[in-house]
C-alpha cells in the first residue's frame, strides 16, 4: 500500500509540473484570459497542422468572453495524457488518435461522452458512419472525429507509361495489382531488384488491417482472432508468393536503400516502388518533396473481389476526447461542439489539407480544397464498406507482431501457415488474458460510465 501511495503520489507530481510548466501564460494571454474559465488543450500536432488548428482556437476565443481554450503543442502525447490523468492532474481536452480508444477506454481514462455530446446538440447522423463508429466503443461514445482520413491506392504514371500501362487506369484487383507488379518490376544487371511495381511492406502501416481486402476481419469484435479463416490464409499465402517471384533478400536489398519517408528519396517519388497503399495526406509530402511533373493518382486500393459500387476502404481518424477526471467537462465539450460545427471542421481540414468527417460537405470546401484526387477520398469515406481501423484492446502488441511475422514471411524464412499459426497463437493468448481482465472490472467500470452519462 505504501508504495501504491508513493507512485501515486509521483504520478500527481510529475503530471501536475507538466501541467504548470505548459501552462505559462504571456503577457498578450494575460489580457485575454481576464476573467474567463481556462480550459488546457493538449494537441500532438506542429508544423501546419498545428496552425489548422490554432486558427480554429482563435476563433472560438473570440466568438465568447466567457472561456478560454489555451492551445498547446505536446510531444508523446498519448504517453503524458496518461501520466496527467493518472496523477489527477489531466487537461480539459487532448486530441489523441483513434486506435488510442480501445485501452484508453477500458483503462478508464476517458470520459464518456454520450451525455454530453447529446446536451450540446451534436448528432450521430452528422457524421459519415465509419468515424463514428472509431469513436465508440463497448456501446459508449468516447470522441468526437477532427481531421479524419481513409487509404487508397497511389501510382506513378510516369512509371506505368514506361511499362507499357494506361497511366489512367489502375489495377481493380489482387490479381490485376500482380499482374501490373510483374510490368513495373526491374532488375539490373547484377539481378538485383532495381525497381518494384508493389512491395506490401512499403510503407507497411496498414498490415494490421491488410485481411480485408481479401474479404474478411481478423477479429470477431469480441474475444476470438480470425486468423485462422480464409480471407487471412489469403493474405499470409500472397505474402508467401513475393519472396518466391522477387527474391525475400532481393527485396530487403532493395528497401535497405529507400530514403527517408519524408524526403526527396521516398522510393515512390525516386522511382523504386510504383503503387503504395497511403492516406490523404500523401499529397502534402508529394507537392513538398516529390520532383517537379510529379505525376500520380489515387483510387480505391484492389480487392481479391471487385466491388465498383461499393469499395472498400480503412479509415482513421485525429479525435477530440476528455479525460477521466477533468475539471470542465462541460465547457471542454462546449468548445468541441464548437470545432464540430460544419464551417469550423472544414476550416481545419481544409488548413491540414484532410477530408471532412461530416456527410455534409460545403461547394466551397470542394472547390477550395488543395487534394487533386480530394472527391476520391471522400467518395471513399463515403463508401458503404468504408472500414474502422482495427480496434483490438491489444493493438499495439497485435501490430508489432503483424510486422515481424510479415516480415519473416516476405524474407523466406517463416512459411505462410507456420507464421500465421504462430502469431495467433501468441495473440489469442494476450487477448484472452485482456478480455479476462475487462470482465473482472467491466460490471464496475460499465455501471459508473452509465452514471456519468445519466446524470
Amino acid at each position: 500500500m505504501k508504495f501504491l501511495l508513493t507512485l501515486a503520489s509521483l504520478l500527481r507530481f510529475f503530471g501536475l509540473l507538466g501541467l504548470l510548466s505548459l501552462a505559462s501564460c504571456t503577457p498578450k494571454e494575460d489580457a485575454r484570459i481576464s476573467g474567463r474559465l481556462v480550459l488546457e488543450y493538449w494537441e500532438k500536432w506542429t508544423g501546419f497542422e498545428r496552425e489548422a488548428m490554432a486558427g480554429v482556437v482563435d476563433d472560438f476565443n473570440n466568438s465568447q468572453d466567457k472561456i478560454f481554450v489555451r492551445f498547446l503543442s505536446v510531444s508523446r502525447i498519448d504517453q503524458k495524457m496518461m501520466l496527467a490523468t493518472a496523477g489527477g492532474v489531466p487537461p480539459d481536452i487532448v486530441g489523441l488518435w483513434a486506435i488510442n480508444l480501445p485501452s484508453y477506454a477500458e483503462n478508464n481514462a476517458l470520459m464518456p461522452l454520450d451525455y454530453l455530446a447529446k446536451d450540446a446538440g451534436i448528432r450521430q447522423e452528422d457524421y459519415l458512419p465509419v468515424f463514428w463508429k472509431l469513436c465508440s466503443y463497448r456501446n459508449f461514445l468516447w470522441a468526437l472525429p477532427s481531421t479524419p482520413s481513409v487509404t487508397a491506392l497511389h501510382w506513378n504514371k510516369k512509371m506505368f507509361r514506361e511499362a507499357g500501362l494506361d497511366p489512367e487506369q489502375p489495377p481493380r484487383t489482387i490479381a490485376e495489382l500482380e499482374t501490373f507488379n510483374a510490368k513495373l518490376t526491374r532488375k539490373n544487371a547484377d539481378g538485383s531488384l532495381a525497381q518494384i511495381g508493389h512491395m506490401p511492406q512499403e510503407p507497411g502501416w496498414w498490415m494490421h488491417d491488410f485481411p480485408s481486402w481479401f474479404g474478411g476481419a481478423s477479429w470477431d469484435g469480441a474475444t476470438k482472432l480470425l486468423l485462422d479463416a480464409q480471407p487471412n490464409r489469403h493474405f499470409f499465402t500472397w505474402l508467401e508468393s513475393y519472396p518466391k517471384r522477387f527474391g525475400g533478400g532481393a527485396m530487403f536489398e532493395l528497401r535497405g536503400g529507400f530514403g527517408n519517408f519524408a524526403s526527396p528519396d521516398n522510393p515512390f517519388f525516386n522511382g523504386k516502388v510504383a503503387m503504395i497503399m497511403q492516406g490523404v495526406w500523401m499529397n502534402n509530402f508529394i507537392k513538398k518533396y516529390a520532383p517537379t511533373g510529379f505525376e500520380y493518382g489515387a483510387a480505391a486500393f484492389p480487392e481479391e473481389t471487385e466491388h465498383p459500387e461499393a469499395p472498400l476502404t480503412i479509415a482513421e481518424t485525429d479525435i477530440l476526447v476528455i479525460p477521466a477526471g477533468a475539471r470542465h467537462p462541460k465547457e471542454a465539450m462546449q468548445f468541441i461542439a464548437f470545432v464540430a460545427q460544419q464551417k469550423n471542421t472544414e476550416k481545419l481540414c481544409l488548413g491540414q489539407h484532410k477530408i471532412s468527417p461530416l456527410r455534409q460537405v460545403s461547394d466551397e470546401f470542394m472547390n477550395h480544397h488543395s487534394h487533386p484526387y480530394l472527391k476520391v477520398f471522400q467518395s471513399l469515406a463515403n463508401s458503404s464498406r468504408a472500414q474502422p481501423t482495427l480496434s483490438l484492446p491489444t493493438f499495439k502488441q497485435y501490430a508489432n507482431d503483424m510486422i515481424t511475422y510479415v516480415n519473416l514471411v516476405l524474407l523466406g524464412r517463416m512459411g505462410a501457415d507456420e507464421a500465421r499459426v504462430t502469431m495467433l497463437a501468441r495473440q489469442q493468448k494476450a487477448l484472452d488474458a485482456k478480455v479476462d481482465r475487462w470482465n473482472k472490472v467491466a460490471p464496475v467500470r460499465v455501471a459508473l460510465w452509465e452514471k456519468e452519462i445519466h446524470p
